[in-house]
């Protein structure tokens, strides 16, 4: 989910990455669903570890502000591959912010904030920030624990040759280019296990939730509360698959879909939703005052523009009229993906207006996904498309169903990324045996990268769970800024569970 759309945020915009963003069935039944024979109970799963040495965290980057004083960082020792638990080792730094009211802690919150490919030891390097930091209150109760996933940041960090990136056709138009785009999807994967090593082959969510076993062992918690964000939802589910008896309470905030979509559910619940979006713009405008297209009805004028990107005949605009360079209609499914994911009405509006009269300026957006979320996403899941015919008929059947921006550009890139990487899919892993806690699940009812069937999905996964949502556009709840109601309920729910 690379290239993820992402809530800037200070003091560090790398903790908030959404990311692409993803599905187990929709039945309670779900996360008992048979998977790898290799899955191990959960009583037996995670072998002894040494407990975490804590001392000062590293200093940061310019320029971002250095952690909070009251931060200790350290590292977990763990398998590389797990089915192979005395074989190599690999460091998982790990960072912790103590509790502040000893007397009412407790115990210990692990987070995670998706990507895939986001470093996660932000979320205790900076727990009492301000702004992106947690309530008072949590700070009192909850031990803030942080990570940084194998592969990710400080633990170990994968490398690939991305000048291979810039070669591959991104939105491939007939049988030759998607052949080419899989050659060097699979060139590029190959360029990770060079540079990187086996670690490569090891960044699936499944050996990122036994890593966070290990961390809880390593701590010497019987227990554990989990809040994930965004892809982070992933690796809560996975943790609550393998060692339901282990956690406290489970936070899932913007969801990925836990079912293993393929390509096509994947493209069209993204698409859907980013359509319906359009549409509560279009809504906006009819009221709004600061609609540039007041008075015009927002989605003929949307489509007209792909009528005339289809044609040849669209212009990007300048400030004395339309420019000699012309936008095609992936550029257009592309701005309108990232501006409405955006949801800044008045600009999008202005934005398109400006493309309509062909003056003005636009904001062109989109990129190819990082390979470390392909190395995470397309081990999870299974995006595999036969051949340009097949990846075609997908096509056509996504644009039917969202008419008025054809698809969803973050969703697409995804399931190109996948075609041709040669590490297949990981099977699902089996249900341990024991209790899951009641679960809570929020999301945006129009969130572009998790969009809200997924998040239904993954709330009927669980014996017990609440959806949580509020009616607005945009990724991840978490977060002050509009959506404050979230992080009420979310606290309450952590701070309030029992056992």
């Amino acid at each position: 989910m690379n290239t993820t759309m992402r809530v800037n945020r200070v003091p560090n915009a790398r903790r908030r990455a959404v990311s692409v963003l993803l599905a187990l069935s929709a039945s309670a039944a779900a996360l008992a669903v048979p998977g790898s024979a290799a899955a191990r109970e959960s009583s037996e799963a995670t072998p002894a570890v040494t407990p975490i040495s804590w001392g000062p965290c590293p200093k940061a980057e310019p320029p971002y502000p250095d952690p909070s004083p009251k931060a200790q960082c350290g590292t977990v020792q763990v398998p590389l591959d797990w089915s192979k638990p005395k074989g190599r080792k690999i460091g998982i730094f790990v960072a912790r912010y103590r509790a502040t009211d000893p007397a009412r802690r407790i115990g210990v919150l692990m987070s995670n904030p998706g990507g895939p490919g986001a470093p996660g030891s932000d979320d205790a390097l900076y727990a009492d920030d301000p702004y992106n930091g947690y309530s008072p209150d949590m700070l009192k109760r909850f031990d803030m624990i942080g990570f940084d996933p194998r592969g990710i940041g400080r633990s170990q960090k994968a490398e690939c040759d991305e000048t291979i990136l810039d070669s591959i056709p991104t939105r491939p138009r007939n049988a030759a280019e998607f052949e080419r785009m899989r050659t060097l999807n699979g060139r590029l994967a190959d360029s990770c296990l060079a540079r990187t090593g086996p670690l490569a082959a090891h960044m699936d969510g499944e050996s990122v939730a036994r890593d966070m076993d290990a961390i809880r062992a390593a701590l010497g918690e019987r227990k554990i509360s989990f809040i994930g964000h965004s892809y982070g939802t992933f690796l809560g589910e996975r943790y609550a698959r393998l060692f339901p008896d282990r956690l406290r309470a489970l936070a899932l905030d913007s969801a990925m879909d836990p079912a293993r979509p393929n390509a096509e559910r994947y493209l069209t619940d993204g698409s859907v939703t980013t359509n319906t979006t359009l549409k509560r713009l279009a809504a906006w405008c009819e009221t709004e005052a600061d609609c540039a297209l007041k008075g015009q009805d927002l989605t003929a004028v949307t489509d007209g523009l792909f009528a005339r990107a289809d044609a040849g005949t669209l212009r990007e605009p300048g400030p004395d009229g339309a420019t000699r360079t012309k936008v095609d209609a992936d550029q257009l499914s592309d701005y309108l993906t990232f501006a409405l994911g955006r949801w800044t009405p008045a600009r999008a509006t202005q934005e398109l207006a400006a493309l309509h009269s062909g003056k003005g300026e636009v904001t062109w957006y989109g990129g190819a996904t990082d390979p470390a979320s392909r190395l995470v996403l397309c081990r999870d899941y299974d995006f595999r498309i036969r051949d340009y015919a097949q990846y075609r008929a997908i096509r056509e059947r996504v644009a039917k169903a969202a008419p008025h921006i054809r698809y969803n550009a973050q969703a697409l890139e995804t399931v190109l990324g996948c075609q041709g990487w040669n590490m297949a899919p990981k099977p699902q892993p089996a249900q341990a045996k024991g209790s899951l806690p009641p679960v809570l699940v929020a999301n945006a009812t129009l969130d572009l990268a998790t969009p809200l069937p997924g998040a239904q999905r993954m709330a009927r996964a669980f014996p017990k769970a609440t959806l949580f949502t509020m009616d607005v556009a945009g990724h991840w709840l978490y977060r002050k800024g509009g959506t404050e109601k979230a992080m009420r309920v979310i606290d309450t729910y952590l701070t309030g569970r029992k056992g």
